[in-house]
């Protein structure tokens, strides 16, 4: 199968970034390499092509009950011009995705998804949005969008525009223009660091990305790849699909149990959320660092006394903490601070601890 592209993609290439398949996208890895442009956007900036992700847009009278029905999060418990990040869930309470809900109005809600659930999200929406009064229109193939994230971010941005970027706040958006292209602006982020958002027009994006990364030279800005990013958003124990959440995972399992509102009238899994949160979780996601050499990846066993307790969901080195850590999901009994266990790493067991998340955490938040 022919992977898909951005129109960032020449940018990549010419950049001689090391490209990869992920999840059916041909998507740039690294540049300069894992570590230094992770320590670009700890430290400065860096901007990322994100063009893959998903946006679906949704119109009509009920499109506030719609998107409420869908996701565990409450719309209602938002302003306009606000943004929301919530699972979404099967009725037995496994993750279909992880979404940001963007609120124009109660008649206009724009939802960003997962790259790779794209499609099997837009068919799972379409599925539940019979009997509701609104209409849902997949509007990836006409959306660009770059993130620049880190320390200065809103410094070089502010260069390119003349929306006063200091008055967004943290989850809240708005339209404008950077660089003379219009944008949807807002400012969220995936990698524990400030920064933004902007999605615009397809065909403005290798001109938007220059004029970034131009802007930002006396910064000293980089672009992003997917491996900075994984470990990024690792640190900060953001979750990502695949790993952290999924069909087998519930949004408390993952330790999402903020972004679940049982109280809400009714939505996809609620019944079954609210039945495990009752029978209390049988197990959870914590944060490991290997007392041992060796570093953990994603799926590797967990064990206690030679008995499996549960497996690694996300494992890397930490740039910032110089320690190899892993995020697991294992028996509640045993997620306790201090607690060590066997990450089997090719067949062996190599000690690990249970520690505090998130492993990293900026200063001022």
């Amino acid at each position: 199968m022919e992977l898909k592209r951005t129109p960032i993609y020449a940018e990549h290439a010419a950049a001689k970034a090391k490209l990869i398949d992920f999840g059916g996208w041909e998507m740039p890895v690294q540049y300069a390499g894992v570590i230094e442009e992770h320590q670009t956007v700890r430290t400065k900036a860096g901007l990322f092509d994100v063009s893959h992700m998903g946006e679906i847009d949704v119109r009509g009278p009920q499109a506030l009950e719609l998107v409420n029905h869908w996701i565990t999060n409450d719309v209602n418990r938002i302003a306009d011009g606000q943004i929301l990040y919530s699972p979404m869930c099967y009725p037995n309470g496994g993750i279909v995705d992880d979404l940001l809900v963007y609120r124009y109005s109660p008649e206009h809600i724009y939802l960003v998804v997962n790259a790779s659930n794209t499609d099997k999200d837009f068919a799972w929406m379409q599925e539940q949005a019979q009997g509701f009064n609104a209409e849902l229109h997949n509007v990836s193939p006409e959306t660009a969008q770059l993130a620049l994230q880190g320390p200065l971010a809103e410094k070089i941005l502010q260069k390119l525009t003349n929306v006063d970027l200091s008055a967004i706040k943290y989850y809240w958006f708005r339209h404008g223009q950077i660089a003379g292209v219009e944008c949807l602006i807002s400012r969220t982020g995936y990698t524990g660091e400030d920064g933004f958002e902007f999605y615009f027009a397809p065909e403005k994006a290798a001109e938007l990305w220059r004029k970034v990364l131009e802007a930002g030279k006396p910064e000293g800005i980089q672009p992003i790849g997917l491996g900075a990013r994984d470990t990024l958003r690792f640190e900060a124990r953001l979750p990502l699909y695949g790993n952290e959440l999924g069909p087998e995972i519930s949004p408390l399992e993952a330790g999402l149990g903020i972004f679940v509102k049982l109280n809400k009238p009714e939505f996809n899994g609620k019944e079954a959320l609210a039945k495990q949160k009752e029978a209390g979780l049988s197990r959870k996601l914590v944060g490991l660092e290997m007392i041992e050499r060796g570093i953990a990846r994603s799926h590797y066993p967990i064990q206690k006394d030679g008995q499996d307790i549960g497996f690694v969901t996300s494992g890397s080195y930490s740039p910032t903490l110089n320690k190899n850590i892993a995020l697991g999901l294992i028996q509640s009994d045993l997620a306790v601070l201090g607690e060590e266990m066997d990450i089997m790493i090719r067949n062996k067991p190599v000690k690990a601890k249970v520690i505090p998340t998130p492993f990293y955490k900026r200063a001022g938040v």
